[in-house]
């Protein structure tokens, strides 16, 4: 048996660090969100030859409509513009086409008024809301004590701050912009950490029972944990696997998507022996003083 909860204060520094980075980088940089959240336009095509930043917003300019970015990642062109009509986005089209000298492909053409982009922001507000709700509902009727909900939950939180930070570091330096398919990502990154908390959680209840003795909590916590390891690193790694190989060989819309539910799913892994556990631990041993 590992004495994992010995290592608290290595936990705690670990996560400290990472999330803190996050938060840096959320006041400090934020995020490029996405026509979702903000309204606009999205354009994105594939070209024969490569085209030069400046000619593209040069081009989109002299047309007398608003820019919000431009990104040319080699022969992809992403353009975000305020709101266009359909013969706008074809006088665009046949911009491009006349400046790449070749076919343009239209990989997304999207329109979101912002009326629309303001309410998807409380929706998704609402949903991680109620998505806390249910599980502190869920856990303290399942496992019969508040404590085993709100450690859940606290882990639950470690994660999705870590994720946001980290998302907010991809915005940053590698132009990914927060949108539905991110939130997707983080609400099923939530549900990941409950579940793989919630197993370890069943074999420390089973083992403490109706114990009272503040000491052997830790011992037999601690037992939990190192057996339902393997289970877990099986469990995370079979997921871990498939995400590299969508990362490095899936298209460019999903691959921030599949980064996110990479980074979700390691530190879900993390969090439940390593943040939610020794949480329990602490609120037991504060419980029966």
């Amino acid at each position: 048996m590992i004495h994992f909860h010995r290592y608290t204060w290595l936990y705690t520094l670990i996560s400290a660090l990472v999330i803190g980075a996050g938060l840096v980088s959320i006041f400090t940089y934020g995020y490029r969100f996405s026509i979702d959240f903000t309204g606009g336009s999205t354009l994105i095509y594939k070209v024969k030859n490569t085209l030069a930043k400046s000619e593209i917003e040069k081009s989109i300019t002299t047309r007398k409509i608003k820019i919000v970015n431009v990104d040319v990642q080699q022969k992809t062109i992403h353009i975000q513009t305020s709101a266009i009509t359909d013969a706008q986005e074809k006088e665009i089209q046949t911009d491009i086409k006349k400046m790449s000298k070749g076919d343009v492909q239209v990989l997304r053409y999207e329109t979101v008024g912002p009326t629309l982009g303001k309410e998807t922001g409380q929706k998704t507000i609402v949903a991680a809301v109620i998505a806390i709700a249910g599980i502190l509902i869920y856990m303290s009727f399942s496992f019969k004590g508040f404590n085993y909900a709100l450690a859940a939950v606290l882990a639950m939180v470690h994660d999705f701050l870590v994720v946001l930070g980290s998302y907010s570091l991809l915005s940053r330096f590698f132009g990914a912009e927060f949108d539905l398919m991110f939130v997707t990502a983080l609400l099923t990154t939530m549900s990941f950490s409950v579940h793989d908390t919630i197993v370890i959680f069943d074999k420390i209840r089973e083992y403490i029972g109706g114990s009272k003795n503040t000491s052997a909590i830790a011992s037999l916590a601690d037992k939990a944990v190192t057996e339902t390891m393997i289970r877990s690193l099986n469990n995370s790694l079979t997921i871990i696997f498939m995400m590299v190989s969508l990362l490095l060989m899936g298209g460019a819309t999903i691959r921030f998507f599949i980064a996110t539910l990479l980074i979700g799913t390691i530190t879900g892994t993390y969090s439940s022996p390593f943040i939610a556990t020794p949480i329990l631990i602490l609120l037991e041993k504060r419980k029966n003083k």
